[in-house]
């Protein structure tokens, strides 16, 4: 393919997109600086509306943000001499490093770094849709509202007025699920990342009040 296309597609995309999302190139955090790079690579891909990657890697913010939350609750957010790191970080990233994300929304409301609503969202709604759904690669809980019978038309090239309507379940046949899943990436990859955007500055805000 051409790169002019190429070209092309993302200027057009950068110039639609950018006003909306320019605002989330525009932040300063304290404590999960770590996070500055990955925030930008998830903008960037909604700005060229690479929606499944976005949910993606917004996924994977979640999943790290909620860890790190547990590993600076325990260890503290201030400064510590270089010559204490390994002794400092080594059993807290031990004990959260690895644990799924269930045990993660759990322990962070355990520890007040999230509260009754949010753990309800996290838990109910993004762990079961947007991860399952994207990383997992599971399509069933996002899928599960429609129709086990749909109506199609099958045509005839010889006959084109002579339509045949056929029923299928758009819930299992694979190109249809592919379909299904790009719709939804595409309404939702925005409002779940501001989501998690903003979730990331609220535990912020509470591990620094935890900590004075």
């Amino acid at each position: 393919m051409d790169k002019e296309v190429f070209r092309k597609h993302f200027d057009e995309n950068l110039e639609k997109n950018f006003p909306a999302l320019s605002k989330y190139f525009d932040f300063d955090l304290e404590v999960f600086s770590e996070f500055n790079q990955l925030i930008f690579e998830i903008n960037k891909c909604l700005l060229l509306e690479f929606n499944r990657a976005s949910i993606t890697l917004t996924n994977n913010l979640l999943e790290r943000l909620l860890k790190l939350a547990l590993i600076y609750n325990e260890t503290g957010i201030g400064p510590i001499p270089v010559e204490n790191w390994n002794t400092i970080f080594a059993e807290p990233n031990q004990k959260y490093g690895s644990i799924p994300l269930g045990n993660s929304i759990e322990k962070c409301k355990k520890n007040g770094l999230i509260t009754d609503h949010e753990k309800t969202v996290l838990f109910d709604t993004i762990r079961e849709l947007m991860r399952n759904g994207f990383s997992h690669a599971d399509s069933s809980k996002i899928l599960a509202d429609l129709p086990d019978h749909s109506p199609m038309y099958q045509g005839n090239l010889n006959n084109p007025t002579d339509l045949k309507e056929v029923s299928v379940n758009q819930k299992v046949v694979p190109f249809l699920q592919a379909i299904q899943m790009e719709e939804f990436a595409k309404e939702n990859a925005k409002p779940y990342f501001d989501y998690i955007f903003k979730l990331v500055f609220r535990i912020e805000k509470r591990l620094i009040e935890k900590q004075k």
